[in-house]
């Protein structure tokens, strides 16, 4: 209900029944609202506090009623409560502040604040109301969104350096222009069905191959691209196993990165270098071992991915619950990965 029409509401209610009764029903609306309605005095302390407040806050009504309202305020945002009484004192309403405040957990909780005067019947202004609403959920849909689009962009400007990398890989061998064509086309089309694996990362849905891929099937399907004539230019060992499907999508983007990385710099970028990957698993773990070999002389400094690229690694692995360790050695570089044994699941009997 808008406030408009919520004021013509209670002069209706004024009109046909006795004052009693309109702050009894202004008080019941209150005490219903799903939003968090506190009432303080202009010296900052609560004299009100409803039903949403207690959910929102933690804090019951006998707990916070008398108390500052600084006890919701976070040490380095108490600087913002002087300017908001002072704004009251002058008559003004704050509409939809966004903060952040302390639950009385000490969690801390974005929300968006609509502040008015509260005016005695000859206009002195006694205190403030205060109509708090969780806004958290919002906070973190933009966040994911903000992340996903640096995600993409990022994702792009590999694909393009990838694609400049094929090519220039292609022609070095191709014999005739319509060669190259068909050569690339068909890497590029490979290429294509490595990113759709890790597409349900920008839903957040649960990748529908789920159960059904396997480690080896999503290496393939991310290192077919880098194929070439005389083959073996990367090597898969160990026993393929299943992966588990809420793990599927990290796998996926942390050996897209490993990829595009070894394409830029590795063995990926030079005709003559090699790539073996080994999976090894033990009791409660699996170790994965990416090994690099016949690479152009590179330093640590040229190897190592920058920016975007090392962020969306370290959450990954996070997400992995995933341990790494790297060595550049003379003639290319060595990564081990070691995953807990359910990153990946045997898959279930017909």
């Amino acid at each position: 209900m808008s406030k408009d029409s919520l004021e013509k509401l209670l002069s209706q209610i004024r009109a046909a029944r006795p004052a009693h009764d309109a702050e009894a029903f202004l008080a019941a609306i209150v005490a219903s609202s799903d939003d968090a309605i506190v009432s303080k005095t202009l010296d900052g302390i609560i004299t009100t506090w409803n039903l949403s407040a207690e959910r929102l806050f933690g804090y019951s009504a006998a707990e916070a009623v008398g108390q500052p309202i600084t006890i919701l305020i976070p040490e380095d945002r108490l600087d913002e409560e002087p300017a908001i009484i002072a704004r009251i004192k002058a008559g003004e309403r704050v509409d939809h502040f966004e903060t952040i405040r302390r639950r009385k957990d000490g969690t801390l909780i974005d929300i968006s604040l609509t502040i008015s005067p509260i005016k005695a019947r000859d206009g002195t202004i006694l205190g403030a109301s205060k109509i708090a609403r969780d806004i958290s959920e919002r906070k973190r849909a933009i966040e994911h969104q903000n992340m996903l689009l640096r995600e993409m962009h990022h994702r792009v400007k590999n694909l393009f350096a990838i694609t400049s990398s094929l090519i220039s890989l292609a022609a070095r061998t191709a014999r005739t222009p319509e060669e190259l064509a068909e050569g690339m086309k068909t890497r590029l089309v490979s290429l294509s069905q490595a990113h759709q694996l890790t597409l349900p990362s920008f839903t957040g849905a649960a990748p529908t191959t789920g159960q059904a891929t396997t480690f080896f099937t999503l290496l393939t399907h991310l290192l077919t691209p880098f194929e070439s004539k005389d083959s073996g230019r990367w090597r898969l060992h160990g026993e393929d196993t299943h992966i588990d499907g809420d793990r599927l999508t990290s796998l996926a983007l942390l050996f897209h990165e490993y990829a595009t990385n070894a394409v830029k710099y590795g063995a990926l970028s030079t005709l003559e270098g090699r790539l073996d990957i080994t999976l090894l698993p033990a009791l409660d773990r699996f170790e994965i071992v990416w090994l690099e070999s016949n690479t152009k002389p590179t330093t640590v400094e040229e190897g190592k991915e920058s920016g975007f690229g090392t962020t969306l690694e370290k959450t990954l692995l996070r997400a992995l619950h995933a341990e790494v360790s790297r060595e550049w050695q003379p003639r290319g570089l060595l990564i081990k990965l070691t995953l807990p044994g359910d990153a990946f699941a045997m898959p279930k009997p017909a």
